[in-house]
This record gives structure tokens, sequence and C-alpha cells, in this order.
């Protein structure tokens, strides 16, 4: 499985680690995710979600019911 944000589709970028005296090795920056599950009444049913930390943050301001709303309007693959 990709590390991928289910909601933002946030994952890892690429970019360079730079010595002292400026050497540039490639690195990644990835992508701080978290597995969460959600309870969305609507459909009574439990959800399990790989979410990035400010997608969560989304989560808990808008709500999970509205955040699948938009990330199925989006074309978001969720489950």
């Amino acid at each position: 499985m990709s590390r991928v944000c289910s909601v933002t589709g946030k994952k890892a970028m690429v970019g360079n680690n730079v010595s002292h005296s400026q050497r540039k090795t490639k690195r990644k920056f990835g992508v701080n995710l978290i597995k969460k599950r959600f309870f969305i009444p609507e459909e009574d049913q439990w959800i399990t979600l790989r979410l990035s930390a400010s997608a969560l943050k989304t989560v808990n301001r808008k709500g999970i019911s509205a955040v699948l709303k938009e990330a199925r309007a989006n074309g978001m693959e969720l489950k």
C-alpha cells in the first residue's frame, strides 16, 4: 500500500540532503500519515482511513460527513 492520504491525496515529495560542504544527495520527505477509524452515522458503518495530520485537523473542524462528501465530489475513491 502506498503512503498516500485518503482525503487530500498528499504523498511523498523528493528533495535534497544538503551537507555543510553543499553536497546534494537525494532524499524523500514522507507524509505524516495516521490510520484512523471513523463512524459514519448516515451510512451506519465504520470506515478506516489513512489520513495526513492536516486532513485529520480538517475532519475535526468540518466533520467526517462533510469531508467525505467533498472527497467523493473531487473524485477520490473512498469505500
